[in-house]
C-alpha cells in the first residue's frame, strides 16, 4: 500500500519518514516531493509498506505531531492520468 503523508515540515527528508514508519513494519520506499524550481520540499510525501503495516501506521500516526506539525496520513489515491498535448 502507498501512504500519503501530508503537512510535513519542510525539514523532513526520506530517511525521517522511513524512521517514523519503521516502527510499524518494513518501508520499501519513502519519498518527499520536492519543488523542481526551488529544490525545497513541497510539504508532502509518500511511502510504500505492506497493507497491514500501513493500516497500523495510519491508525497510530493520524493527526499526531511530527517535527512540529500535525501529520496527515492516509492511503494514497491513484493520480488520474493527464492527457499529453504536443
Amino acid at each position: 500500500m502507498t501512504l500519503y503523508l501530508g503537512n510535513l515540515s519542510y525539514r523532513v527528508r526520506e530517511n525521517d519518514l522511513e524512521q517514523l514508519l519503521s516502527e510499524f513494519g518494513e518501508v520499501s520506499n519513502a519519498r518527499v516531493v520536492m519543488d523542481r524550481a526551488t529544490g525545497r520540499s513541497r510539504g508532502f510525501g509518500f511511502a510504500d509498506m505492506a497493507d497491514e503495516d500501513a493500516r497500523r501506521a495510519i491508525e497510530a500516526l493520524s493527526e499526531q505531531e511530527f517535527e512540529g506539525r500535525r501529520l496527515l496520513i492516509r492511503e494514497a489515491e491513484d493520480r488520474p492520468r493527464r492527457e499529453r498535448r504536443f
